[in-house]
């Protein structure tokens, strides 16, 4: 198991141990090949590992393989276990001239039938037989029905217009018996089987009831492929197929002068009854498995639901600290920039400090008394000369530690509002003379910010 994991990332490891329990593969190397070939796509692997177990296309694209003449064809267990193999005899002879004749003639068949394979098989090595190269599956298939039809007519049970590769995945995927039929032009008995078994309304009601029914001319290349896949002994031959031990078996063969339609169903019956509890088994297995599939899909669905909840509370968590870490900063920001605005003020403050006149005595003529009602209520006065630009009351009054920075200078009546502030390029403020005010006022700090 650690060689298993080794040089595996942690999400790898992760969707390694995910996918061992959800498709139940004890072999821990197994499971890191199927998930390497699929590019540690788990849920494709996982879909595709189902699918290969229940004969099912892949929806996995792997790269395109090199191309090919042609598709083999899907592994059948031959010989299973209990394996029915019925074979019907020929037509013997009836009374003393046929025995005779029979027995004269026996020595000629045989040589003529010994020539003629030698013959066969030396033509065969010279030329190699064209049904070895299957080009056109479902085109044979087609041809076949069609021709069928043509000369035995429309009557006949219904045949499976696929390959014999799909029909036997058809098969297993939906847990029913595949009945295949092989169809030779030169034996005998061919004509009347299918005149008088395959389509008889009987034997058409119990196939298309019971089983799926595949059937192809053995002179066509699809035909011959499965012919030789079968291994048929004799005509009319008949395979039945269905899944025993998870795998596609052939469980019987029906060989030779079929004759009665219900004996043949009979034993088509006695088949089916005898491996019902293969497909029974393969249906609670299968049922299972989707059972647990749904319950994993189900827990895995709440696990997201959950794991989405707890990721949206830990987004809302976080965006709260974000939040909150933003609100800090803007505040440290403003106190640091009021803290510099109120540094930057106290130093303007101590250099307007430094460049105020000074206050003339009582006795000058030129001097003016000013009286100023601050919003605290207290009362500050100082004196300036007439002359003297009313910058410099702004001045005192910005300077003064009881008064507010933003404010504005008003007479009480008439009520006005003094330009004493100066402006940046611009001509100073009249003077105290100027703009009317007498030896001595009474003048109002009024606070912008209240």
């Amino acid at each position: 198991m650690e060689d298993a994991q080794a040089d595996l990332t942690p999400e790898q490891t992760e969707k390694l141990l995910q996918f061992q329990d959800l498709t139940g593969i004890e072999q821990m190397q197994r499971c890191r090949d199927i998930l390497s070939g699929h590019e540690w796509n788990i849920e494709a692997a996982v879909q595709d590992t189902f699918n290969e177990q229940e004969g099912a296309p892949t929806v996995f694209h792997h790269p395109p393989p090199p191309p090919r003449q042609e598709e083999r064809l899907p592994q059948v267990n031959l010989q299973p276990a209990n394996q029915r193999i019925i074979m019907y005899p020929g037509r013997r002879p009836q009374g003393l001239f046929e025995w005779t004749y029979y027995l004269l003639t026996m020595p000629i068949r045989f040589v003529w039938s010994t020539f003629f394979d030698i013959v066969r098989a030396f033509v065969s090595f010279l030329r190699p037989d064209p049904r070895r190269f299957v080009t056109d599956p479902l085109g044979d298939v087609t041809n076949f029905i069609s021709t069928f039809e043509g000369k035995f007519g429309q009557q006949h049970p219904v045949f499976y217009q696929g390959t014999y590769s799909q029909a036997l995945n058809d098969a297993k995927k939906e847990l029913r018996y595949l009945l295949v039929y092989l169809h030779s032009e030169e034996h005998q008995n061919t004509e009347r089987f299918c005149r008088d078994v395959l389509c008889s309304d009987e034997f058409i009601n119990f196939v298309n009831a019971q089983v799926l029914f595949w059937a192809c001319n053995t002179t066509s290349p699809e035909g011959y492929r499965v012919s030789q896949a079968l291994r048929e002994n004799a005509y009319p031959f008949l395979a039945v197929i269905v899944l025993r031990d998870n795998r596609m078996s052939v469980v019987a063969r029906i060989e030779g002068n079929i004759t009665g339609t219900a004996e043949l169903i009979s034993r088509l019956e006695q088949v089916m009854a005898d491996n019902e509890a293969s497909l029974v088994a393969a249906r609670a297995e299968r049922a299972e498995r989707s059972f647990n599939q749904s319950l994993r899909q189900e827990q895995d669905e709440a696990y997201l639901e959950s794991l989405r909840a707890d990721q949206e509370k830990e987004r809302k968590k976080r965006e709260e600290r974000e939040r909150e870490a933003e609100l800090e900063r803007q505040r440290r920001q403003e106190e640091e920039e009021r803290e510099q605005q109120f540094l930057e003020r106290e130093q303007k403050k101590s250099e307007i400090e430094q460049e105020l006149p000074a206050e003339p005595a009582p006795s000058n003529p030129d001097s003016i008394r000013i009286l100023l009602k601050i919003p605290s209520g207290s009362r500050i006065e100082r004196r300036f000369l007439r002359n003297q630009s009313l910058k410099w009351l702004y001045y005192y009054v910005f300077c003064h530690k009881e008064c507010p920075d933003d404010f504005q200078i008003v007479t009480n009546f008439p009520r006005r509002t003094l330009p004493c502030e100066p402006q940046d390029g611009e001509p100073d403020p009249p003077s105290f003379e100027e703009v009317g005010l007498g030896k001595s006022e009474m003048l109002f700090v009024h606070d912008n910010e209240a």
